[in-house]
């Protein structure tokens, strides 16, 4: 959407979203990727607004946002510029800080960490 040239940004309020105040499962984690990755794709920027969560943990947070960095369309640049969160409580801010870097290191090398998860899990060939 644009208005006298200036693009508004969608704004998502997650406790409506999940219909809760507890950030908590990869499912609903899930939810919010969709609803995010459909304004994305369509160049739209969005605005997570957090007001009223009460308890946030990383699974959320990777489902949610951490799988956009998986998406070969989105740069760090990209995601960046369209995606911006409000009203996080203080002691959560490192949760995004982590979850977004570990996303980024993941994808970056994904064969690499997928092999070595499984060489740790089953043994090498």
């Amino acid at each position: 959407m644009t208005y006298n040239n200036y693009q508004t940004m969608e704004h998502l309020v997650i406790k409506d979203i999940i219909k809760s105040e507890l950030a908590v499962s990869t499912e609903k984690g899930n939810e919010v990727f969709e609803i995010i990755d459909s304004y994305l794709q369509k160049n739209e920027k969005v605005e997570l607004d957090f007001a009223g969560i009460n308890i946030m943990i990383t699974a959320f947070l990777n489902a949610a946002i951490g799988r956009l960095y998986g998406n070969k369309a989105y740069t760090t640049e990209f995601l960046n510029e369209h995606l911006k969160v409000e009203n996080v409580e203080k002691e959560d801010r490192a949760l995004f800080k982590d979850v977004i870097q570990r996303a980024k290191e993941y994808f970056a090398n994904k064969e690499g960490s997928e092999k070595s998860s499984n060489d740790a899990i089953y043994g090498v060939d």
